[in-house]
């Protein structure tokens, strides 16, 4: 069966009265090129587990199931499930759960897997408006895994792996890197989604880095630094910083020279290792001075 042909989702839809849903951001892939590029740059091996995120109908769960041990497909939509029981009945190595990935854990998913597997490999075509809230919440979590091959809208991926001193470059782009390296696979267009999005999407692969690239004093300081950097992007270091909490102008300005940064710089210009130099700066003062 071909699902990713528009007249086999038309099909289905039929079949099970199922409505495409705007508030979830359903659009159902329609190009078997996309889906092999897919496929192929998450380098799914026979020992493998796959988590899906969002498998829709099953298109990409099912080629995903044709390489892994297993495959974890998580949906949302509970109008789903019966048609993912019905696609991927001839799988026996598939797991359909219906959950939202956002209140999952997912590394207890991994751990309560009784097999053994060589790799862990995520894969998804998210809603365009919680790429963001999904791929944070899986890095964050340190989710057990190898790689994170997702579609998601262009622009965030542009943002994802953009690099300093670019139009495109911000706090996503130094939080995503600082857990990944970020490749982009493939740009897919528009008119290969049905129903149609407004906007082309691409398809990135984040290799989640066994060892950070930089040395944290305090990961959490690191992250209140460009976020405070990049809230006012027009504004100096020197002024920027002032946005965290508690922070006095002369901590920020001894913390910059110790850096090596000129106060007159931009959030956008600091790359990570910078970033680091900084925040660890700023977070020794304000423990000496018990902030």
């Amino acid at each position: 069966m071909k699902l990713y042909a528009p007249s086999t989702i038309r099909e289905i839809k039929d079949k099970y009265g199922f409505r495409l849903s705007k508030s979830l951001g359903q659009n159902f892939l329609t190009d078997k090129n996309i889906i092999d590029e897919i496929i192929e740059s998450a380098q799914i091996g026979p020992e493998d587990l796959v988590m899906e995120i969002g498998p829709g109908i099953g298109v990409i769960t099912m080629e995903a199931a044709e390489k892994a041990k297993k495959v974890i497909a998580v949906e949302i939509d509970k109008n789903l499930i019966p048609i993912l029981k019905e696609t991927l009945k001839d799988y026996d190595n598939v797991e359909i759960i219906n959950k939202d990935i956002l209140k999952t854990d997912v590394n207890g998913l991994i751990d309560g897997c009784k097999e053994k597997f060589a790799g862990v490999k995520i894969l998804g075509n998210l809603p365009y408006y919680i790429t963001t809230p999904i791929i944070m919440k899986l890095l964050e979590d340190g989710v057990k895994a190898d790689s994170i091959t997702i579609m998601m809208q262009k622009e965030v991926a542009d943002r994802i792996k953009a690099l300093p001193g670019t139009k495109a470059y911000g706090a996503l782009s130094v939080a995503v890197q600082y857990y990944c390296t970020a490749e982009a696979v493939v740009n897919v267009p528009k008119e290969v989604f049905m129903p149609q999005p407004k906007v082309d999407s691409t398809v990135l692969r984040l290799c989640i880095r066994k060892e950070k690239p930089v040395i944290l004093e305090d990961r959490d300081m690191f992250f209140r630094c460009v976020k405070a950097g990049f809230g006012q992007r027009r504004k100096t270091l020197l002024n920027s910083l002032m946005g965290i909490d508690n922070i006095t102008k002369d901590i920020v300005r001894d913390a910059l020279e110790k850096a090596g940064i000129d106060p007159s710089r931009r959030a956008e210009t600091l790359n990570l290792e910078e970033f680091a130099k900084l925040s660890n700066e700023v977070f020794l003062r304000m423990m000496q001075k018990g902030i």
